[in-house]
């Protein structure tokens, strides 16, 4: 069975006469007719039958016709499918963590998106820890992540976009507000508020945590700055956190790690190492690296 076969079969039944369905599709009546008999004979049914000089379905014919109309209708979709990812529009799976919700992420989009030669892509987005949204990536299921400390793996581009030093926060009015650095002693000393340790920077805190022997007093955890900002305002504990904007409140204060333990959080963008993508993801990835030059020299 041919695409060419169940296009002549939908126009015969369509226009109910060979003839003229004959010249609508370019070809001879003699054409026409042997395709639909050679169609019949590969399905083992009857398709048409004649009404005076016209044509008609049958009854397995009508049933046939349903699953061809739905086919071409596939196809059509692909093809104008193809031609917007092929230039100027198509669609992005794009995952990325938490913390770049409120921000970050929504301001690279709505530049993107600001510039003519983009204003047909669309996006679909998805939240999610970074090893899962690796694991996507690698699958097939995203054509670019946004993660933290993410780390070189064959057959991924991985580009750092930005930095921000961890920091720790309290409530103004916390025993440790008035030190102008704060070391890993007191995590053991004072209620800790943690990210998800099933995060990256869960991870990359207690890695932290580890390298000093530290066991901290952990009373919560949360997926991203936001929610241990709002419950450390109000004096529940303090917490080891990337410098960003969420954490800056009147009632909150942000003090360094001292000197020798500083710790920097590095936000990378990913995609598949690959030669076959599209023009408007090409473009995404690029629009990243412009957006966050000053971060990094190199990119």
């Amino acid at each position: 069975m041919t695409l060419n076969q169940l296009l002549y079969f939908y126009q015969a039944a369509s226009l109910e006469h060979f003839n003229l369905a004959a010249k609508a599709l370019h070809i001879s009546e003699p054409s026409l007719s042997r395709s639909i008999r050679f169609l019949e004979e590969e399905l083992g049914v009857q398709l048409f039958e004649k009404k005076g000089r016209n044509i008609v379905l049958t009854k397995a014919g009508r049933v046939f016709l349903v699953h061809v109309e739905k086919i071409l209708k596939d196809i059509s979709y692909a093809k104008t499918s193809m031609k917007e990812y092929a230039l100027d529009g198509g669609k992005i799976e794009v995952a990325y963590v938490a913390p770049l919700s409120r921000n970050i992420l929504p301001a690279i989009i709505r530049s993107f998106l600001d510039e003519p030669d983009n204003q047909k892509v669309v996006f679909n987005f998805y939240q999610g820890y970074t090893e899962e949204n690796l694991a996507g990536l690698k699958n097939g299921t995203y054509d670019v992540i946004f993660g933290s400390n993410l780390s070189e793996q064959p057959g991924i581009n991985i580009i750092p976009i930005m930095q921000r030093n961890m920091v720790v926060i309290m409530s103004a009015d916390h025993p440790l507000a008035n030190r102008k650095y704060i070391d890993h002693t007191a995590f053991s000393q004072y209620p800790v508020l943690k990210y998800d340790s099933q995060s990256s920077l869960g991870v990359y805190s207690n890695q932290y945590f580890q390298s000093y022997n530290v066991v901290p007093n952990t009373i919560f955890e949360f997926p991203d700055e936001e929610s241990i900002a709002s419950f450390v305002s109000q004096g529940f504990g303090i917490a080891l956190v990337a410098d960003v904007y969420s954490i800056y409140r009147d009632n909150i204060v942000i003090r360094p790690l001292v000197p020798q333990e500083k710790m920097v959080h590095t936000v990378s963008m990913a995609t598949m190492n690959n030669n076959v993508s599209p023009a408007s993801l090409q473009r995404l990835i690029q629009h990243v690296k412009d957006h966050f030059k000053n971060h990094f020299d190199a990119l």
